[in-house]
């Protein structure tokens, strides 16, 4: 069960591949900044997933100003590769040891028979840190509410 609305978001500090190398995400800078929200999914280069991220890129401007960061287990190299061929223009995160997705709660065990990955899940985190919008999908070809947390945010502004 992910972790729930009024929760302080556990902080992080993740990988991302960029064209000029390897650089942190730390959800801890938008605070006092900006909203973010996050998207945990289960594995880059799948069909749902590979979707989901297009759709999401495509319609960036549609989350208010808020950091998009989407996390999977997939290591940086192999989310950059496929954020290319994509043309995924949202910020991808590594996740590659499961310490984010267990800390937000939203393990998937064994899927596929393939191993434990990130479920697929979105939270709305405010600019204190604290979530206000909180959704892990019952299955990983379930996608989230995006017209829920786009209502979130426009709460928030």
């Amino acid at each position: 069960m992910a972790i729930p609305v009024g929760s302080k978001a556990p902080d992080f500090t993740l990988k991302s591949k960029t064209a000029s190398g390897l650089m942190d995400v730390k959800l801890s800078d938008s605070f006092g900044k900006a909203n973010t929200v996050l998207l945990f999914f289960p594995l880059a280069y799948t069909s749902v997933c590979t979707a989901e991220l297009c759709d999401v890129s495509n319609g960036l401007s549609s989350f208010a100003g808020a950091n998009v960061i989407a996390i999977s287990v997939d290591s940086p190299f192999s989310q950059e590769a496929w954020a290319k061929t994509n043309n995924i223009q949202a910020t991808l995160a590594s996740d590659l040891n499961k310490t984010v997705t267990k800390a937000y709660d939203v393990l998937f065990p064994m899927l596929a028979g393939v191993g434990d990955t990130s479920a697929r899940a979105a939270f709305v985190i405010d600019k204190a840190g604290v979530v206000q919008y909180s959704e892990q999908t019952p299955t990983p070809k379930d996608l989230p509410n995006f017209e829920a947390v786009k209502a979130t945010l426009a709460k928030l502004k």
